[in-house]
């Protein structure tokens, strides 16, 4: 049985209450069903790879990449992996994914740590508090399997997502640069963490 589809009250619907900044109301956060693969590889390819100038032409080559990537992880059939959709009015408008990751790829359970990946927020849904909603939902499965410590990456240039991610408690970890970024100019990437009980 694939694991996504067990019965468990915390992927039904997300209580949350509207804040004076922010609606959101009707707003639930739940595992992705293999049916809105498509919608969640279309957030994920327009919030990190948009149809702009002559990437118009590559863009549905890049989404189906992403769609195969998602459904591979979706199908694994991993007990530690959630691909968490949210869903507001009837649509899919913001996704995130949380597994677990190795020290080393030889590593115990004991040596892995729960890490969050492909936050994406639909563009005029943005602003609105989902982020931050995707991110709580995340810290509440690394607690249920057991950790009190949870991690992701941003890059350096990436203002919003870092004032995203402080204001949600997350804490600067480590600075990653490696010959091939300083070589071609990347961003360097900051890995964060947030301690939580």
């Amino acid at each position: 049985m694939n694991s996504y589809f067990f019965y468990h009250p915390f992927f039904y619907k997300a209580a949350i209450k509207s804040n004076s900044n922010n609606d959101l109301s009707g707003l639930t956060i739940r595992a992705a069903k293999n049916s809105e693969l498509h919608a969640v590889a279309e957030v994920l390819t327009d919030s990190f790879h948009p149809a702009n100038g002559l990437f118009f032409w590559m863009y549905p080559l890049v989404k189906l990449g992403i769609y195969e990537d998602l459904r591979t992880r979706i199908n694994s059939g991993s007990p530690h992996y959630f691909c968490l959709v949210a869903i507001k009015s009837e649509k899919l408008v913001g996704t995130i994914e949380v597994s677990l990751k190795s020290v080393c790829p030889w590593s115990s359970f004991t040596n892995q740590y729960p890490y969050i990946a492909n936050l994406a927020v639909s563009k005029s849904y943005r602003k609105q508090g989902i982020g931050k909603q995707l991110l709580l939902k995340c810290e509440q499965v690394a607690f249920e399997w057991g950790f009190s410590e949870i991690y992701l990456h941003v890059l350096e240039d990436n203002e919003s997502a870092k004032k995203l991610y402080f204001a949600a408690g997350y804490r600067l970890r480590k600075v990653e640069c490696n010959f091939t970024d300083w070589l071609f100019k990347r961003p360097k990437k900051l890995l964060l963490s947030k301690s939580f009980q």
